[in-house]
Order: C-alpha cells, then structure tokens, then sequence
C-alpha cells in the first residue's frame, strides 16, 4: 500500500530536500508550507503542496481533512517547521518569544495532535520531529531558540511512551549545523532585537560570526538530514533518535564534558574568533 506522508517546512532547505526523497522512494507526499508558490518544482516529483501556517488552527484542519478525505489515512507527519529567533533574553519580546514557541512547540504539537486520532484508527503511523543538538546545549544569545527545542526534546520523549501501545513510533531527528538560510535568519533576528541595547556590540558580533559560520565548506548539506529522514520512515524499528551532521557529535561531548563556566566561556569566545574558510 502506497503510504501517505504529511511533510511540513517544505518550501526551503530540509524540507523541500526531504519532499523530494520520500516521494522519490515511493511515498505520496503532501508537503506544507505557508509559500506555496517555492514548492512548485516540488510538482515535478508528484508532490502535492499545500498551505498551512502551524501557528493558525483553521489552515492545520483543512489539510488534515483534505488528505483525510482523499487518501483515507495519513502514515507518516515529518514536523519540520521551525526558525530560529536569536537575541538577548531581556531583549526579545514576548510576543516574540511566544511565537518562537508557537511554531517550534505548540504548532507542532496542535498537528500532532489533529493526526494522532487517525493514525490510533488505523492501528499504525509515524511522527518524525525535526529537532537539533540545540535541545541538548544552548548557544550565546540563543536563548528562546534553545527554549523550543529543549522542550520539543521532552514532548517527543513522552509522546514516545504514550503511542506505543497504539503502534505509532516516534522519532526525533538532532541535526548538527545545517548548510541552510537558518544561519542567516538567526543572525538578522539577533542585529534587529539588540541595536540600541546594551547588548549591541556583543550580539553584532555574535551575529557576524553567525553569518560568516553558515558560508563554510564544512557545514552538512540539507542532504544528509533527507537521507535520515528517509531511513527513519523507512526502517521497521526505528531508532528513538538519529543524532546527524557537522558538529553533532563533537558539540554535545564536549557540552558534556566541559565545565559549565568552561562551556559558557568558549560560547562567549565564539564571537571574538575568527574561522579559517
């Protein structure tokens, strides 16, 4: 039977790679996205694209009606969507800072939700959450970025233990650093929320090294989180997590590891340090 896949954050990066993958494998895929019009090549590949903004409750419906309506089931949701909102704590606004939750956590876990049902119906399914080993350390001005994906961590872990007695696996993807825009979005967050603070001259800089960090050779293409992404679905065991990219493994041993007033100082360091190309 030709299973059905729920893809959001398609339009870009990981997303759009990841559409591509699964529908060439044999997947039908719908992919979501608030842009529908940079999914259109994603046509070529038999892909549907759809409209949905996680943060709007009418747009999730609809999508997980029509698929409902049309397919009958809905096998595998890959949660994807995501930003990244970087800037001094006292800085960020709360609205801000809440719509960096609402779309990181709890748009992810209002789909969720609206899927779980039909999937508990049919007896089997998938969530695949698009995390980062940024749930496991956290980042010079980082800090409600860090938030959100620290708490996706925990909601997937207990998500985990609740559906398994349903057959529906879930699992948490932690990619390292990305060759995506992220890198750019997170440093432009981060000049805008501290100009004219007391944070400026730290966080331009912070965010300098940010921009210049996302043009090396060295970061992971979107690729490889595709790939695993793929394996993920494909796998009749599924592992809890699939820890993948450039400085996935390195950066959470040395979080480990290191003192914490260690940890906080390289962060702080970071900024000041210039990196070979």
């Amino acid at each position: 039977m030709e299973k059905i896949v729920l893809l959001t954050g398609a339009s870009s990066g990981i997303g759009f790679d990841s559409a591509q993958r699964l529908a060439q494998a044999g997947y039908k895929v719908y992919g979501a996205a608030r842009r529908v019009e940079k999914m259109e090549p994603l046509k070529a590949y038999g892909i549907i694209p759809v409209y949905m903004d996680v943060t709007d409750e009418e747009s999730m419906q609809k999508v997980v009606s029509q698929i409902i309506q049309t397919e009958g089931r809905i096998d595998i949701l890959v949660n994807n969507a995501g930003f990244g909102f970087f800037g001094a704590l006292e800085n960020v606004t709360m609205e801000d800072a809440r719509r960096q939750m609402e779309v990181n956590v709890f748009g992810l876990a209002r789909l969720t939700q609206l899927i779980l049902p039909h999937m508990r119906a049919q007896g089997s399914g998938r969530i695949i959450n698009v995390a980062s080993i940024a749930g496991k350390m956290v980042l010079y001005f980082g800090g409600w970025y860090h938030v959100s994906k620290f708490a996706l961590e925990a909601y997937s872990d207990a998500l985990r233990m609740e559906m398994k007695p349903f057959g529906i696996d879930v699992v948490i993807i932690e990619p390292g650093a990305i060759k995506t825009d992220w890198g750019t979005i997170a440093a432009d967050h981060l000049r805008d929320s501290s100009i004219g603070t007391p944070y400026e001259k730290e966080a331009l800089r912070e965010a300098e090294t940010f921009r210049f960090a996302y043009t090396i050779k060295l970061l992971s293409k979107p690729s490889i989180i595709g790939k695993t992404i793929l394996r993920a679905a494909r796998s009749r065991c599924p592992k809890a997590r699939y820890r993948i990219g450039f400085g996935s493994h390195s950066i959470i041993f040395l979080h480990r590891i290191l003192p914490a007033k260690w940890w906080d100082a390289l962060m702080r360091l970071g900024g000041k340090l210039k990196i070979a190309k």
